[in-house]
């Protein structure tokens, strides 16, 4: 925040996509650091999750938004909604797509999206250790024949196959100035968000098959104690009785096994002792309750 700004770039990247196209998997890449939750349920990422990164004299923040994809909800239409407003306020947009699936109906809508847009737009076509070089090409000709894309990378968010390279292109591209934040951060996400957003992740991996998407985890206590460790008190709402009993799960051991891997892993992040505990609250259709989407950083849709 010190740094001359004629000899230092900042700006904002918007991270765009389908769902699990790997936009929460290529920011913790970037990063050098895990700020987004990542597990193999669509539409994990519901609020902007914001990774900053330094390259090369420039101070890079990636924006992590939701997918884009056909809402049915009004969840999902605040969370396209903000997926398209970050596109909107950020220096650059990037579109993600999985090599593996290709040009889906999804994928085309969204490229016909940025047609009429001024802001340049970056492809990176993902997962590029999955597919023959032969079908990369002809996936990036399809893309670029729909619309005229600024530069196209082919990477590999999970092992940072060809990463660098869109980093020196960002840290050439964004615009001269000041860094906006310190330069050890790593994320503007308050960590009582984090926290929640964590144990929400352990939320999905155990129950991806048994549990719908409508749930939901706050912080609602976080108390630093004498010894130097802290306490985290967490509510993970759902809509019905039903849901409850499987989060909780037979003799508690469901909810024990969730709250030691977020324990663990809070733990970790914090360099701190955690003494975490998990409160299951019955919340019927909270997915309309506005408070629930200021408490995700969404916009509640008023449509």
């Amino acid at each position: 925040m010190a740094t001359p700004d004629n000899t230092t770039r900042s700006g904002f990247v918007a991270l765009l996509g389908a769902p699990n196209a790997g936009k929460s998997t290529l920011l913790n890449q970037l990063v050098g650091s895990k700020v987004s939750i990542v597990t193999h349920k669509v539409q994990t990422t519901r609020a902007v999750m914001r990774g900053i990164a330094v390259h090369n004299d420039c101070q890079i923040v990636f924006v992590d938004t939701p997918g884009i994809f056909a809402p049915r909800r009004r969840l999902d239409e605040a969370m396209v909604a903000t997926a398209w407003s970050s596109a909107r306020d950020a220096d650059l947009a990037v579109l993600l797509i999985d090599v593996e699936r290709g040009l889906t109906p999804d994928v085309e809508k969204i490229i016909g999206e940025f047609k009429d847009k001024s802001n340049p737009v970056t492809l990176l076509l993902n997962k590029i250790d999955c597919v023959p070089r032969e079908t990369l090409l002809e996936l990036t000709k399809k893309a670029n024949d729909l619309v005229a894309f600024a530069q196209t990378f082919m990477i590999s968010a999970l092992n940072g196959d060809g990463c660098q390279e869109f980093m020196n292109y960002l840290s050439t591209t964004l615009p001269l100035g000041p860094y906006l934040y310190p330069e050890d951060q790593i994320s503007d996400l308050p960590m009582r968000l984090l926290a929640a957003e964590i144990t929400r992740e352990k939320l999905f991996l155990r129950l991806h098959q048994e549990l719908p998407y409508a749930s939901h985890v706050e912080t609602e206590r976080w108390l630093e104690q004498d010894d130097g460790s802290i306490r985290i008190e967490q509510a993970i709402y759902v809509e019905r009785q039903s849901q409850k009993k499987i989060v909780i799960g037979a003799k508690g051991q469901t909810i024990k096994a969730i709250s030691t891997g977020a324990r663990k892993e809070l733990s970790e992040l914090l360099d701190q002792k955690v003494h975490l505990f998990l409160f299951v609250k019955v919340r019927e259709n909270w997915g309309s309750d506005p408070e629930r989407y200021r408490e995700m950083g969404l916009e509640f849709p008023t449509g």
